[in-house]
């Protein structure tokens, strides 16, 4: 039986890719910042060492967007300096490793428009900070090793943590809605992300994939349609960016071409709803 190791395997996407990769026949270790702390190079090193997994699957991140623009050296600290000591210690112990990655890699259309979705070789140009550490984060795989895989997604949502389906709901019952119509991406379950991720390592070459929903929408689409599945009536009405700024710029294109590897996003929506209805 092959070892998995995860890292941030109580965050949104771990709580769904743990037990999905034990159903696949995987022994999960399970860890997070309690027990591996992966700033901690000697930390990150005596773990590998002692657990022996084939593969780490790194979901341990610093997320929050806006944040990331003032606490760029945190940010840093995590994503692209963890990030490299979990790399290095992969590379010494010969295991495979899997870096979960994010569309903020690219500027989303601002210094070339873009009218094509994104394909793993395209040139890459963050526009935050949050997404700078993240291709730090890359590069870091990319100079220390050879067998590794980075998968990038996007607009990411589960049932283990803050997410846009949950915030939509959560303000059904407002007077008015307004959501911006002028970035566009691809949504993606972190159920979906995570069977994608199963499908690669056990099919696919080491390199960059990206792993999104298939499809494209807006944020105000995304929207719609999650009211519409949800049988919800709702005062919903688009918006531009410059109507909500943020601390940090997003891309306004953020459409990824995952090469079939994950279903339709409104089929992993429905299936999403479904599930939470029964819980």
């Amino acid at each position: 039986m092959e070892k998995i190791l995860v890292t941030g395997a109580k965050g949104m996407l771990g709580q769904d890719l743990c037990p999905i990769l034990e159903d696949n026949g995987y022994d999960v270790i399970e860890t997070d910042i309690q027990n591996l702390d992966i700033t901690n190079s000697e930390m990150v090193n005596a773990v590998l060492e002692e657990k022996k997994p084939d593969f780490v699957i790194h979901c341990a991140a610093y997320t929050n967007v806006d944040k990331a623009e003032e606490e760029i050296e945190t940010a840093r600290l995590i994503n692209a300096k963890g990030t490299e000591n979990i790399a290095k210690a992969c590379a010494k112990n010969d295991i495979t490793m899997v870096y979960i990655s994010t569309d903020y890699v690219f500027d989303g259309g601002v210094n070339i428009k873009r009218t094509e979705p994104y394909k793993p070789m395209d040139k890459t140009a963050p526009l935050n900070n949050y997404g700078l550490t993240k291709w730090e984060g890359e590069e870091a795989l990319r100079n220390n090793l050879e067998k590794y895989y980075i998968c990038r997604t996007s607009w990411l949502y589960g049932h283990h943590g803050k997410n846009f389906v949950e915030t939509m709901l959560s303000l059904a019952d407002k007077p008015e809605l307004k959501v911006v119509d002028d970035q566009i991406g691809c949504p993606t379950w972190t159920v979906d992300l995570a069977n994608a991720i199963i499908k690669i390592i056990k099919e696919k070459p080491y390199g960059t994939y990206h792993t999104c929903g298939g499809g494209s929408t807006s944020w105000y689409g995304f929207a719609k349609e999650i009211f519409e599945q949800a049988g919800l009536n709702v005062n919903l009405t688009p918006c531009t960016t410059n109507e909500f700024p943020r601390p940090a710029v997003r891309p306004a294109y953020s459409i990824m071409d995952n090469g079939g590897l994950l279903r339709d996003w409104k089929l992993a929506l429905k299936d999403y709803l479904s599930l939470r209805i029964e819980v």
